[in-house]
């Protein structure tokens, strides 16, 4: 298989890129609740200082990415069932509300969308991994963004994020092409000017991705070569910057 298009040869090395690419790795599902983040392992991996990366860690704690757990380090989140039913009712709330107030789309706008998912769908012939995780998570905000709702993607990026934690946590049984299929149902209601109907699906697409949780979660642990291999061998699209 040919290398992914969306391999990063390169790490950034500040206190916001460092957070950024541990939020992408959870998208692209690289990186797995319960994983122990180690200072110095992050340290050596982007070449900065322990306390660069211990303020980058901060951030994606108050976000609600990572915990302290007394003498034992850093690691991510492990989100209760209680606490993943939330974020997905917060998607709803914010997605169907998007969608709820958003006028015929552009052409353009289309244009982007229906590539977004040709990518989805190559990334699933290709079975690339990390790159389908990513974009299926990213099309949520790819689609916030497209109908000019920019201050609610970075929200809504970590809300994504945090449902993908509790997918890969309760081990999620809903397909990836299901989700493909829905998202381009989504965007044919769009493109035909049926937002309520447009919305009904994401609703329902948003259910069904809930519903394919299970009940009990798996024991998590992981060393360095799989910390390393989680920051520096992901393949999936950069994240659009908000501005």
């Amino acid at each position: 298989m040919k290398p992914s298009r969306y391999t990063r040869s390169t790490m950034s090395s500040s206190q916001v890129q460092i957070a950024q690419q541990v939020v992408e790795s959870i998208l692209a599902q690289k990186l797995s609740p319960g994983e122990r983040l180690g200072e110095q392992e992050l340290a050596e991996l982007f070449g900065v200082s322990r306390t660069l990366v211990r303020e980058a860690l901060m951030q994606l704690q108050a976000r609600g990415f990572v915990e302290v757990r007394t003498r034992k380090g850093w690691y991510v989140v492990e989100p209760s069932v209680e606490e993943a039913r939330d974020a997905f009712s917060a998607r709803r709330i914010i997605e169907g509300g998007i969608l709820r107030e958003a006028g015929r789309p552009l052409q353009s706008v289309l244009h982007r969308l229906r590539d977004h998912i040709a990518q989805e769908e190559q990334a699933i012939e290709e079975a690339d991994a990390a790159t389908r995780a990513f974009l299926l998570a990213d099309f949520h905000v790819c689609l916030a963004e497209c109908l000019g709702q920019r201050l609610l993607c970075d929200v809504l990026r970590d809300l994504t994020a945090r449902t993908t934690l509790a997918a890969s946590l309760y081990q999620s049984k809903h397909d990836a092409g299901q989700s493909c299929a829905e998202h381009a149902a989504i965007v044919a209601a769009l493109e035909q000017g049926q937002l309520e109907s447009a919305r009904e699906l994401m609703l329902t697409h948003i259910g069904s991705v809930e519903a394919a949780l299970g009940s009990s979660a798996p024991d998590t642990a992981a060393g360095g070569e799989r910390l390393r291999a989680a920051l520096t061998q992901l393949a999936r699209p950069p994240l659009r910057k908000i501005s």
